[in-house]
This record gives C-alpha cells, structure tokens and sequence, in this order.
C-alpha cells in the first residue's frame, strides 16, 4: 500500500488514516455521546466522567475542525454553545458502534460481563445521590 502525507503526517493505510480522525481517548467519547442529541458544553463535561476542560476543548476543536460536529454560539445572556453531528460524524457512528459491539464480544469472550458493571455504577450513582 502507498503511504500517504497530509500536512506533513504519514499515514500507512486507510484504517490508520480513520483512526487518527476519530481514534485517541476522547473522541469517540464525544461523539458517541452527540449520536442522540445536541449537547451543550457545561453537558458534555459532565457527562463524560474523568474528562479536563482542556482535553474537552481540544477535542472538539478537532472534531469541528475535521468537520465531524459542528458548533453553534448563541450571543444571549448567559452565551452558550451547542455541539452537534454533522453528517459526517453521523457516519462515524455506524464505525464506532460496529467498534463497540466487537469490543463487547471480546470483553465477553475475557469473561466480563459489561453490562453488569454499568448496572452497578448506574446503582452507585442513584445511592450517592
């Protein structure tokens, strides 16, 4: 397979080309979470746990700059910001949710049982609430 050199970064095949789009730790977080709806930043950084407003920032400046989400300021007293797929990213999501369902097969096949720990944390949450 040919390399390939987008401002000056070499990319060895499509699969690597794809990754370094929507791959990292964040990214897919992110998107994963604006699939169903509009998010608000302040929502975004709650909801995604562990998260810096940092890294939250850098990653959706990424993300609209690859033209995966799209961002839309409101100038009203407070201002706030919304962030939304784009078609693009709606497309990223059939990729990641194909991710996500061998992720689980494997997690399965290593004996954990996914769906048990997210019930657990949903239970630790509503105890500390």
């Amino acid at each position: 397979m040919p390399d390939v050199i987008v401002n000056n970064e070499t990319f060895y095949n499509p699969v690597d080309f794809v990754l370094k789009k929507i791959g990292g730790t964040w990214k897919i977080p992110v998107l994963w979470r604006l699939r169903k709806k509009v998010f608000r930043y302040t929502e975004l950084q709650k909801d995604i746990p562990h998260i810096s407003q940092k890294m939250l920032t850098q990653t959706l400046r990424e993300l609209e700059a690859d033209g995966f989400i799209s961002k839309k300021t409101f100038a009203i007293v407070p201002p706030h910001t919304e962030y939304a797929l784009t078609e693009k990213g709606t497309k990223a999501i059939i990729i990641i949710e194909t991710i996500r369902n061998y992720g689980l097969e494997l997690m399965k096949d290593d004996g954990i049982d996914y769906e048990e720990l997210v019930r657990e944390e949903v239970k630790a949450k509503k105890k500390s609430t």
